[in-house]
């Protein structure tokens, strides 16, 4: 009984510790110019995408496509910060999140990537002078490099 208390307590601090080092981290509070509900549509496909403010040492994201009115994809999306640095997870469909560290980082632009993960390895958003936020994926696919890229506006705070 000793043993377990021992193990549940040592887990408890763990715990506690990644997140208070992820309160702490800078580059996640210089993210909010992502904050807000942003839509727009590209080749046919309707999408939107909402981010929280930084708070407590991470943005929630969540972003949705449509087609004819439905929903045709959707990804759970984190940023927070870590021992190991500021952390974008992408969780494509409810798949298990994959991570992408924080390698670049300007007053309205970010750049995250995972070199190991098959596509995408570089994910990158940016706010344009209109306004317009732009998101880019890229990676390995058939051989070469292939990009994505999304421009939305901004439809609510």
């Amino acid at each position: 009984m000793k043993r377990i208390t021992t193990a549940l307590v040592c887990a408890l601090l763990s715990t506690f510790s990644a997140f208070a080092n992820a309160a702490d981290d800078p580059a996640v509070s210089r993210l909010s110019w992502l904050e807000g509900q942003w839509s727009g549509s590209k080749d046919g496909i309707e999408s939107e995408e909402r981010w929280s403010s930084p708070k407590g040492g991470a943005l929630l994201g969540i972003h949705r496509d449509f087609k004819d009115g439905r929903m045709v994809a959707f990804e759970f999306l984190r940023i927070a910060g870590s021992k190991e640095g500021s952390t974008f997870y992408g969780s494509p469909m409810s798949a298990p999140p994959t991570p992408f560290r924080m390698t670049e980082q300007g007053a309205q632009r970010v750049r995250f990537e995972n070199k190991a993960h098959d596509f995408p390895q570089v994910i990158e958003y940016w706010l344009d002078a209109a306004g317009l936020l732009h998101a880019r994926i890229e990676g390995p696919q058939n051989g070469k490099t292939v990009r994505e890229e999304w421009q939305w506006k901004k439809v609510a705070p």
